[in-house]
């Protein structure tokens, strides 16, 4: 158990004395370090309830509260508030379990789940753009905590290799495709094509109609038509996959929309025999009478030509993965414009008995300089493999500033985990639902909260472990023992982590682990400024190095869970 919630059920129980709900005995850290270490405001929540004053309530509660062994007498400040300071021993010995804790104080959740996280879904025979950044580091990292946290978590890429956009790509294939380009860069060549016959279309209404028959051709199953798509899904993957490669990113499933075509019609038949559908003007759709934000948004699951739209394939997909894997929650990491979409997937789900915890994970979007829509100078998306490499040869340029005496292939495996962890930082640092300015200069800069400061943490430490081995100093694994206000104030940042992951996936919200990172490094860099480690002598200097050595594998783990990489020199 941590040491707050340790006093936590400390003060669960003096409440339970006094005739207080003890589920309200909530501490959290304090917000002003010179009141204490921990706080609560259980007095102020129950004096509300019983009409009394606040500070006289949390007198009473002190008078039961037993935490002799761990703290300094508490107090009593504000409106109510009850303050512990933690007894230096009490924190040595925090730190110390949390040292010799291959969870580093972690405590799996008491109830795992089974979830399945779909994020990423990317396009096929188009390239994947900066569009994809959010979907795809955030989905990654929220499925690297859940698992971390014991958590059985199946990782979904719903790519889109269905649709329209076939019959353009199988035409052009057939009439204009250009083989050399197609194995020199087959993302490319296939965007060139879907381009030309777009514009062919607009003045031959002609060619139109062959570019429909050609999807209706796929769509009935023609052989030459199928080999088509299947050389372009797989023509696609392959660049997809060096991307996630790059990102060191992996999926459980990659079940695209084609795996469930033959599912919808059945799937339409069945709502509407089960009256959960009705026929409006040719067409299938759900109501939603009953719910006043979609009272006059009915969800649309087959067009008056046939045709079938994504909420059709969503749930479709809702029921396979019901069947296969009975999740207890589905995870849906996509765009916040897709909200209305969700909310009415979502209510035909229940209206079909689906009782999982189905979540929209929504974000914001990249802006430019100019604060809209990130874009290249003619217009188009940025892709997102020209923006890693940019990240990498810009990390590049500062890594051989900064440390000329790596080797070159040294170098560029540092600025490749700098360049790459800087891009996913700069992302995961914000909260989810707002839109941010893409800002090469902030997101490589090593002040601030940033990758690279946190990744000059980890690399600071370990150089005070080589400079040890360098002038022999030896160093004897002891305990650590805290006393001074920089070992305090490190410590007890340490000692959140076993908090904080719990905490992330409360809203689904990374940005508190990449503040409680940044907090970590900054106490860091204080302790490492008032508390000399290498200069220091016997016990003291074993204990700053144990607790800087604990700090680094804190640094690394939270690191590794946004997916973000650590170098040991930089």
């Amino acid at each position: 158990m941590s040491l707050q919630s340790l006093l936590q059920s400390r003060l669960a129980a003096a409440l339970s004395k006094v005739g207080i709900d003890a589920a309200i005995g909530i501490v959290t850290p304090a917000a002003d370090a010179r009141f204490g270490d921990f706080q609560s405001n259980a007095a102020m929540v129950a004096a509300k309830v019983q009409k009394k004053n606040p500070r006289e309530l949390a007198t009473s509660i002190l008078k039961y509260l037993q935490v002799e062994d761990l703290c300094e007498p508490p107090t009593v400040a504000g409106a109510g508030f009850i303050n512990f300071k933690v007894l230096d021993s009490a924190l040595s010995d925090a730190v110390n379990t949390v040292r010799s804790d291959a969870c580093l104080g972690v405590s799996p959740v008491p109830n795992p789940k089974t979830i399945i996280v779909d994020f990423s879904s990317p396009n096929v025979a188009k390239p994947m753009h900066v569009g994809h950044i959010r979907s795809t580091i955030l989905g990654d990292s929220l499925s690297r905590i859940a698992r971390h946290l014991g958590h059985c978590v199946v990782t979904d890429n719903h790519i889109g290799d269905w649709g329209t956009q076939f019959g353009k790509v199988i035409y052009g294939w057939k009439h204009l495709l250009n083989k050399e380009s197609l194995e020199m860069s087959p993302i490319e060549e296939l965007v060139r094509l879907y381009r030309e016959v777009n514009a062919l279309e607009e003045h031959d209404p002609a060619i139109k109609e062959t570019v429909r028959g050609e999807l209706v051709k796929l769509q009935q199953g023609d052989a030459e038509n199928l080999e088509i798509w299947r050389q372009a899904v797989a023509l696609s993957w392959n660049e997809f996959e060096h991307l996630y490669d790059l990102l060191g990113i992996t999926f459980d499933e990659r079940l695209g929309e084609s795996f469930y075509n033959d599912a919808l019609g059945p799937l339409a038949d069945r709502l509407l025999s089960q009256q959960i559908a009705k026929e409006s003007e040719g067409a299938v759709c759900i109501f939603f009478p009953d719910i006043p934000a979609l009272e006059d948004k009915p969800c649309l699951i087959r067009k008056s030509d046939g045709g079938f739209l994504y909420a059709t394939t969503d749930l479709a997909t809702m029921e396979y993965r019901e069947k296969r894997w009975k999740p207890d929650a589905v995870w849906y990491v996509t765009g916040a414009p897709q909200q209305l979409h969700f909310e009415q997937v979502f209510a035909v789900g229940r209206k079909m008995g689906i009782a999982t915890d189905l979540r929209h994970i929504a974000f914001g979007s990249i802006l430019g300089d100019d604060r809209k829509m990130m874009k290249t100078r003619s217009g188009e998306n940025v892709e997102l493999g020209g923006l890693l490499r940019e990240a990498i040869e810009r990390a590049l340029t500062v890594v051989a500033e900064k440390n000329s005496n790596l080797s070159k292939s040294e170098q560029e495996e540092v600025a490749r985990t700098i360049g790459l962890g800087a891009v996913k930082y700069a992302d995961l640092m914000q909260h989810r639902l707002t839109d941010y300015v893409f800002s090469w200069e902030k997101m490589l800069s090593f002040q601030g909260n940033t990758a690279p400061y946190l990744q000059n943490a980890y690399v600071r430490i370990c150089s005070i472990f080589r400079k040890a081995e360098v002038e022999g100093i030896g160093i004897q694994s002891g305990s650590i023992s805290i006393s001074e206000p920089a070992e305090r104030a490190l410590a007890l940042q340490i000692l959140k982590f076993g908090e904080i992951l719990h905490a992330v996936l409360e809203d689904q919200r990374p940005n508190l682990l990449c503040l409680y990172l940044y907090e970590l490094a900054d106490s860091f860099h204080h302790f490492y400024e008032a508390c000399p480690i290498l200069k220091s002598e016997g016990g003291i200097r074993s204990s700053r190095m144990e607790l800087a050595g604990v700090t680094s594998k804190v640094l690394k783990t939270g690191l590794g869970l946004l997916g973000i990489g650590v170098p040991e020199r930089m």
